[in-house]
This record gives structure tokens, C-alpha cells and sequence, in this order.
């Protein structure tokens, strides 16, 4: 069998993620959780904003294996798509959306470390209507809320 020609270097980028959003979700205490973030957010609901995007993954990886192909998202979309989610991610108990966060990241990275290189190789085809590189946004928002609690 010939090796794969397939990049799936998504699954250690999104690894490192998953590591660093654990270690600071267990050290965060409740008072870091409720600390504002920009754009009216706070550090759980920001959390919780990492959770949904994963989960959308998680939900569009289900769909697929039953058949129907992934939907791109329109970058247009994001903007009013997080605006929508935003108080409900506030109303959240802010323990639960760190939680939630971890556990939805980790079982995202377990389906995609399983991703069949077909798969992987499809998405890439299709434009990438799933990122795979869940690491890059976890980043994102890791890196804003460590600035914020320094």
C-alpha cells in the first residue's frame, strides 16, 4: 500500500489546540470566566463561541457520513451567525461553556483523526467547506483571552 499523499497535518496543529484550551480551562477560575472580552463577550461566552464552530464541524461530519455533502459557509455569514449566537452563549452557566468547549473540541479531533484521507482529500477538493485546522481559530480566541487575564 502506498503512503498517503494526503495532508493531515490538522490533526497535530489541532492536538496542540485541544492541550492548551484544557490546561486553561482548568486553571480558570469562576471570576476569569465572567471577564469581558471585546465585542461584549466574556471569557466563557467566548468559549462557548469555540464550542458551536466545532460543533458545526462535528454536525456537518454526521450529515456527510449519511450522505449529504457538507454546506461552505459564506464569509458574510460568520459575522451575523456569531451576532445571532452571542447572548446565548452569555446565558450559558459559565463553567458549562468552558466544559462544553473542551468536550465538544475533543471528540471533534477524535472524528477527524479518523477523517478517511477520501474525505480529507474531498473537502479539499470541494473548496474547503469544512476547515479542518480547527487549531487556527481555538488560537484565536486562546490567545485573546491569556492577553486578557494577564
Amino acid at each position: 500500500m502506498a503512503p498517503s499523499t494526503v495532508d493531515r497535518s490538522y490533526i497535530a496543529e489541532n492536538a496542540a489546540e485541544l492541550r492548551r484550551l484544557r490546561a486553561l480551562v482548568e486553571r480558570l477560575s469562576e471570576a476569569d470566566l465572567v471577564r469581558p472580552t471585546p465585542g461584549g463577550w466574556t471569557v466563557a461566552a467566548s468559549l462557548a463561541h469555540v464550542a458551536f464552530w466545532d460543533q458545526r464541524i462535528l454536525f456537518w461530519l454526521d450529515r456527510w457520513e449519511h450522505g449529504q455533502a457538507p454546506h461552505p459557509i459564506e464569509g458574510a455569514d460568520v459575522d451575523w451567525i456569531n451576532d445571532a449566537g452571542k447572548p446565548l452563549c452569555l446565558a450559558l452557566p459559565p463553567r458549562v461553556a468552558a466544559r462544553l468547549a473542551v468536550e465538544i473540541a475533543e471528540a471533534l479531533d477524535r472524528k477527524l483523526s479518523a477523517l478517511p484521507d477520501d474525505r480529507v482529500a474531498a473537502n479539499k477538493a470541494a473548496g474547503e467547506p469544512l476547515s479542518l485546522v480547527r487549531a487556527h481559530h481555538r488560537k484565536t480566541h486562546l490567545d485573546e483571552i491569556e492577553r486578557i487575564l494577564r
